[in-house]
């Protein structure tokens, strides 16, 4: 058969199909919204890794390094002396204002708090900064209260942790193993992971802790992003260093590596469960379809329209199902969940991660094609039956 022919073949056989619709809504709609769940579901459960992932890579940035341990994986497993970090501060490569050397050195512990709503105690990061900090870690400003003062039990809350957290309101006194901390400030940081984190002087939280002068990490800003290099082989060749450099956009990447892993493996395990269920309903769909216009194909194939004609057509019904499907599924997605923000912990610290929901273009454009398949799937079968329709049959019943 020639292309042209086929083609209109496939337009007439379909605009008929789609003109009984309306005689078959019931049924059409019960599969778009099967497909929609689907996509919803699934695009919700990747856009959790995708802002997960989005929030750790954006704690990072190329002309920040940090400086932990030799062998350690996490800050949490680190440990530096004070004259480790000095001698960080000092290393070739690190930038330098009025005030001196752009390096802080850290310690990160975890403190208790309720989440609000649930009221269920989460590890919430609890960071001891030096007074560089501010100038260190991208753009942190102040939007409410004021900045921790030095050598004082207080601290400051990012906004994201604020949102999250009970107890974390400026002017509120909490205390952890008996040391009552002043929440005095909320800061914000380009909606980066600092903004999940609480911040305090570093000498105080050392000595609540017992931690003597010793940190865990050590974060500088550089000079320019090709100063890293130069900067890491200085702290790797000082024999008194037993350290290791790494740029805060690869460790922050490799932070988010295990639970976005996780996310999305569950992701697609729950769209395959549910998939199965919506193809069911697709078949069903286009198994009546294909029932309800027996009688009419039977014609058109008597009057010499093609049996491939009549697949396509079943097969383009199905498609365009999907599509409406995919379409409901990842707008839904996008409005109900973009933008959300939600806490969770991270496997490789064990505190808590304050992120937004991130429903991208390329996720719902994956929810679509997983529609697409599903409605394919579902319309196979049926147009197949349609093809195989013996005509003489079907036109007995006229």
């Amino acid at each position: 058969m020639r292309p042209l022919r086929l083609l209109h073949q496939v337009g007439v056989v379909t605009q008929l199909s789609l003109r009984t619709i309306p005689q078959r809504l019931a049924p059409v709609l019960v599969a778009i919204v099967g497909m929609a769940g689907v996509v919803g579901v699934f695009v919700a459960v990747l856009s959790i890794a995708e802002g997960f992932r989005d929030t750790m890579d954006s704690a990072g940035s190329a002309e920040v390094a940090m400086v932990m341990r030799a062998g350690s994986d996490t800050e949490m497993s680190s440990f530096l002396r004070g004259e480790d970090a000095r001698l960080v501060a000092d290393a070739p490569g690190v930038a330098h204002d009025a005030r001196g050397a752009l390096s802080s050195a850290e310690l990160f512990v975890v403190v208790d708090l309720p989440k609000k709503g649930s009221g269920t105690p989460a590890n919430v990061p609890l960071r001891g900064v030096q007074e560089a900090a501010f100038r260190v870690h991208g753009k942190p400003r102040m939007i409410e209260g004021r900045i921790f003062e030095r050598g004082r039990n207080e601290l400051i809350a990012g906004a994201a942790a604020a949102a999250q957290f009970d107890g974390l309101d400026v002017g509120t006194t909490i205390t952890w193993n008996g040391n009552p901390w002043t929440v005095v400030g909320v800061f914000t940081a380009d909606s980066g992971l600092a903004e999940g984190e609480l911040w305090c002087d570093l000498r105080v939280l050392q000595g609540l802790y017992r931690r003597g002068n010793s940190v865990q990490s050590v974060t500088v800003r550089l000079d320019s992003p090709e100063a890293f290099e130069a900067f890491k082989s200085a702290l790797h060749d000082d024999p008194r260093l037993n350290v290791k450099a790494l740029r805060a956009s690869d460790y922050y990447a490799q932070q988010s590596q295990a639970l976005v892993a996780i996310i999305t493996g569950l992701g697609y395990l729950v769209a395959l469960m549910m998939a199965v269920g919506a193809v069911f309903g697709a078949l069903n769909t286009m198994y009546s379809a294909v029932a309800s216009r027996a009688r009419e194909i039977a014609i058109l194939r008597a009057l010499g329209f093609s049996a491939l004609a009549v697949v396509v057509s079943v097969l383009v019904e199905a498609f365009l199902i999907g599509l409406v499907g995919g379409i409901t599924g990842g707008l839904g997605a996008y409005l109900l969940f973009n933008g959300y923000q939600a806490a969770t912990l991270n496997f490789q610290s064990f505190s808590q991660v304050v992120f937004t929901f991130a429903v991208t273009s390329s996720l719902v454009q994956q929810g679509i094609a997983c529609a697409l398949l599903m409605g394919l799937a579902g319309g196979l079968f049926p147009a197949v039956r349609a093809a195989r329709l013996p005509v003489a049959t079907a036109l007995r019943g006229l």
